[in-house]
């Protein structure tokens, strides 16, 4: 099966500095999965990757023959995947406006009947826990589910370095069983969902609205 990790920060001024402390937990679970599933493939996508223009227009919004290149193609990877890890900082309790950019920008048509993990971090001592929270109904909404487990990382300065792997001192071994029991339950439904759609396709059954969202309203 095919998943897509985003890493959902922009920012380089928070500590530890130069490198954003969100690449280092999103190398981690690209280490962690390579090494402990590595029968699955598995593609980071970063949130610096893709354009943000001042005024906001979703992929979905441009005519196909002018719409811009990078979405297209991310949008078309989106709808390949079988499931996706979302990797956000907290920001006012909130989760990475910059992830929400990017994922604003797709229409959960894309993204339904797939599931998702959540993994967040922090410097503190929170490891992101309250921007995990809005996550979920933030992911529910786009159709891809989160499963019921969650990776939190406080102070992950003082986890892993600039190359995900766990500083000396710290044992990687029960961070990547604590990432697996998230990993497996992603998986798991990942699977069992994919069978699903092969048998019988959930866009037949309860259609994306077309013209306006009051399409889906109650009579």
């Amino acid at each position: 099966m095919k998943f897509l990790v985003f890493l959902g920060t922009a920012r380089d001024s928070t500590p530890p500095k130069p490198a954003r402390l969100g690449a280092r937990v999103a190398k981690a679970c690209m280490f962690c999965l390579s090494d402990r599933f590595n029968d699955h493939e598995v593609e980071l996508i970063d949130v610096l990757d893709y354009p943000t223009d001042t005024v906001f227009k979703p992929h979905f919004a441009y005519p196909k023959s002018s719409a811009l290149k990078e979405l297209s193609t991310l949008a078309d990877k989106i709808e390949q995947a079988d499931g996706y890890i979302m990797i956000s900082p907290e920001y006012n309790h909130s989760m990475s406006p910059a992830l929400a950019n990017l994922l604003n920008h797709f229409g959960s048509s894309l993204f339904s009947y797939k599931p998702s993990a959540i993994v967040t971090y922090s410097a503190g001592q929170w490891g992101g826990m309250r921007a995990a929270i809005g996550m979920r109904t933030f992911l529910s909404e786009l159709g891809c589910l989160p499963v019921s487990a969650m990776i939190h990382v406080p102070k992950a300065q003082e986890v892993f370095d600039e190359d995900g792997v766990a500083l000396e001192g710290v044992d990687q071994t029960s961070w990547f069983d604590y990432f697996g029991r998230t990993f497996n339950q992603l998986i798991w439904w990942a699977q069992a969902t994919r069978e699903q759609r092969a048998k019988v396709d959930p866009h037949s059954l309860v259609k994306a609205f077309k013209r306006t969202p009051a399409e889906r309203n109650a009579p």
